[in-house]
């Protein structure tokens, strides 16, 4: 559950006011393969999609940030606390691997408490948290600073699934890229692999390297708790999407004409959460509308899971070795370290 994912094209339907229908909209597949500069057209390519997608980056407004660190307090939420538990129990094992004194850019900061937890084993030269959400940041970053103030910190505002180019004022030397949350899980195989090769190109030649949570996979129960929580806080995080879909390209959504649909897909090791129509309805938008039929689904999430061997080879293919792993007592989660090559 984190920001990046899909990378869709851009779909133009400012010709006409077309009622867009199953047998009209362009297929997944292509629909997932380029890139988008401009959120506006990138929500209408995946609503005009054969199988309508919004990417979860979408997930994080002001209000959707705040939902999230709900759900990281939830009993059934069990990656935040596990993965906290390992960088408690580990932090100077991975001092030690990583060495003090790096570049520490993290990647879907948030409120940056992760990376805080570690200021004192890693003494980071500089911290450069990046987010999408730019107030959220902004303001995690102020008060973050106040009670480090002696880490020069430089908050990035940007869109890391689509493009990793870091401004001059980051320091390039000994780049550490911090991806928790198993926010990797976020793509799909091949894309997870495009962006690890992006954070490799972002690193100097056998400098540098990437600190990143995974998680595994384990009992679907488990997993299915965590991404449908009996208070339904995950379902109000999944409806607060449509909210801010309507803010950016003017839609007129109903989240009360929708519900929250989770499930673990042990084919693809990868839990889906889905927004389900309630009732035929019509959604429109400038210049389009579409017609959703009830019990059709508009796709959030993926959420893939790993086991040690696949992130091994995913971190090998992406240029990187010497990989380190640290889990919990269950074997729930990893934390690795992998230099680049």
């Amino acid at each position: 559950m984190a920001q990046p994912a899909l990378i869709p094209t851009c779909w133009d339907s400012s010709d006409s006011d077309s009622d867009i229908r199953a047998d009209q909209r362009q297929p997944r597949a292509e629909a997932s393969s380029g890139h988008c500069s401009q959120p506006g057209a990138e929500l209408v390519a995946g609503l005009s999609a054969r199988e309508a997608y919004i990417s979860p980056k979408y997930f994080y407004d002001a209000l959707g940030s705040k939902l999230f660190e709900a759900i990281c307090d939830l009993p059934e939420y069990y990656p935040t606390r596990t993965e906290a538990a390992i960088y408690a129990t580990h932090q100077d094992a991975m001092a030690a691997a990583v060495g003090t004194g790096c570049t520490l850019i993290d990647l879907g900061a948030g409120n940056c408490a992760k990376a805080a937890s570690l200021f004192g084993a890693l003494q980071p030269r500089q911290y450069v948290p990046v987010d999408i959400s730019t107030d959220f940041l902004h303001q995690s970053v102020q008060g973050l600073q106040r009670r480090f103030p002696e880490i020069p910190m430089q908050p990035l505002a940007m869109d890391f699934s689509s493009t990793l180019t870091l401004p001059p004022e980051v320091d390039a030397q000994r780049r550490l890229f911090f991806y928790p949350g198993s926010s990797l899980g976020n793509f799909d195989p091949q894309q997870a692999l495009a962006f690890l090769r992006r954070v490799r190109s972002a690193l100097p030649s056998g400098e540098g390297g990437i600190l990143i949570g995974l998680d595994l996979v384990k009992d679907t129960h488990v997993l299915e708790a965590a991404y449908d929580d009996a208070l339904g806080v995950t379902a109000a995080f999944n409806l607060n999407v449509l909210k801010h879909v309507n803010e950016l390209i003017g839609a007129d959504f109903n989240a009360r004409d929708w519900r929250h649909v989770a499930f673990y897909n042990a084919r693809f090791q990868r839990i889906e959460m889905h927004l389900e129509a309630r009732r035929d309805l019509i959604v429109r938008w400038p210049g389009a509308r579409r017609t959703f039929h009830q019990g059709e689904r508009i796709h959030t999430e993926y959420s893939h899971k790993f086991s040690e061997q696949d992130i091994l080879g995913l971190l090998e293919q992406a240029g990187f070795g010497g990989c380190r792993m640290w889990f919990d007592t269950r074997r729930w989660f990893a934390v690795c370290y992998a230099q680049a090559r």
